[in-house]
């Protein structure tokens, strides 16, 4: 199993915004979207960061109220931590724990193909525990 396999099923729809959007207007689009995270791209299409709820509350216990007002640019985290759709699991959740971070965009020859979360991630791992305890069964039953 890998990044590109979980794209496949769940999609490869990523909600993105400008750097140059409020604070403000960031968290209505989470809150509508129900999403933890949004990719801000350049004018290119070129990831510029991404804006997590993390992101958020640490601008608004910071500044209070008045960073709705501020760019995401100003709260986004710059450097943003990317995967291929060849990346394992394994690979991802290791990516996701040492980073502690729970939403990796996914890039493709340099575009951003989708993204992941560590629900994505979680949820192919009970996928897989299950379906091998089938097989378990099935070989026991069968033996």
């Amino acid at each position: 199993m890998n990044v590109g396999n979980i794209l496949e099923e769940k999609g490869r729809d990523v909600v993105t915004l400008r750097p140059t959007v409020t604070i403000g207007e960031a968290i209505g689009v989470l809150a509508e979207k129900r999403i933890g995270a949004v990719v801000l791209t350049d004018e290119a299409g070129e990831v510029a960061g991404i804006l997590s709820e993390r992101d958020v509350v640490r601008i608004l216990a910071a500044k209070g109220a008045e960073s709705f007002q501020e760019t995401v640019a100003d709260a986004m985290t710059p450097k943003v931590v990317t995967c291929g759709e060849a990346t394992t699991l394994d690979e991802l959740m290791d990516i996701m724990t040492h980073g502690r971070f729970r939403h990796v965009p996914v890039l493709q020859d340099g575009r951003l193909a989708g993204i992941v979360s560590i629900g994505d991630v979680v949820k192919r791992r009970i996928e897989t525990a299950e379906r091998e305890a089938e097989e378990i069964r099935q070989y026991i039953a069968t033996a």
